[in-house]
């Protein structure tokens, strides 16, 4: 595995210039997702590519991913990354802690630790992933390319071209991801509440106050702080709530609540 700091090349806007016309027109757009994959091909011929957000205190957000030439898996390998891996995975961490500065990696399945290797690469045919990053404060977004078992092995000069381009890609994810995205909810802690009623109706008022706050970030000190109760308190809620799900763990919370799909209210169908 290699990690690296992207360095500033003058000439490489110009050598990559209509790759990233076509892209800044397609931002806000629906196709921005296939223009991205498609684009970038002669450059970096990956297979699939994902667009995330992930770190501690930070709900997971798969923004964007997709194939190209190959039957798209990338959503599978979401699920599988989240049932688990993702928890420890450092692949992509900088080891200058609190760095916002973009970071390069390049790693094949052989580097991979072997849960994380068996769930995501060997189960769904990944073979080599280049990707970008950078951390703000506790999330890390995550533009990533993959190349996958058919494929030939990534070259120095596909990985290179990869680099140059990888700054303005990042910018440019970041900015359809902010164009594309709906508002937020005023009330985070209320949308969470609504969406795991609509999960389990069984699911208590408290029951319901923990595992909001759960999903919004806050520690379960900050809840028992929040909430006025005490920490034993909010971890019996707490267990009481996991074991309603079917789940033990914050991680699986997140994944459940990921796979199921939002429903409107009734007197907005």
């Amino acid at each position: 595995m290699r990690k690296w700091i992207p360095a500033v090349s003058t000439g490489s806007t110009g050598r990559y210039a209509h790759v990233l016309a076509d892209l800044i027109g397609q931002l806000g757009q629906p196709r921005f997702t296939s223009a991205l994959l498609e684009g970038l091909n002669p450059v970096v011929p990956a297979a699939s590519f994902s667009i995330y957000q992930t770190g501690h205190n930070c709900v997971p957000q798969l923004f964007m991913s997709g194939s190209f030439g190959v039957p798209d898996t990338t959503r599978d390998c979401w699920r599988a990354y989240l049932s688990g891996p993702y928890l420890s995975d450092q692949t992509l961490v900088s080891e200058r802690a609190g760095d916002s500065t973009p970071l390069l990696c390049h790693i094949t399945a052989q580097e991979v630790p072997v849960q994380h290797r068996a769930r995501v690469y060997e189960a769904h045919g990944v073979a080599e992933r280049v990707s970008v990053v950078q951390q703000t404060g506790a999330s890390l977004l995550a533009l990533n390319f993959y190349r996958h078992q058919h494929q030939r092995p990534f070259s120095d000069q596909q990985v290179a071209g990869f680099a140059d381009m990888a700054p303005a890609l990042l910018a440019l994810a970041k900015k359809h991801i902010a164009l594309s995205s709906p508002p937020q909810a005023a009330d985070p802690i209320a949308a969470w509440q609504q969406r795991l009623r609509q999960l389990n109706p069984a699911l208590t008022p408290r029951e319901l106050d923990v595992c909001a706050r759960l999903l919004t970030g806050m520690t379960q000190d900050g809840i028992a702080s929040d909430l006025g109760l005490s920490l034993p308190s909010v971890k019996t809620y707490r267990n009481r709530a996991f074991a309603r799900l079917g789940i033990h763990f914050r991680n699986e919370l997140f994944a459940l609540l990921l796979r199921a799909p939002a429903v409107p209210p009734a007197n907005q169908r």
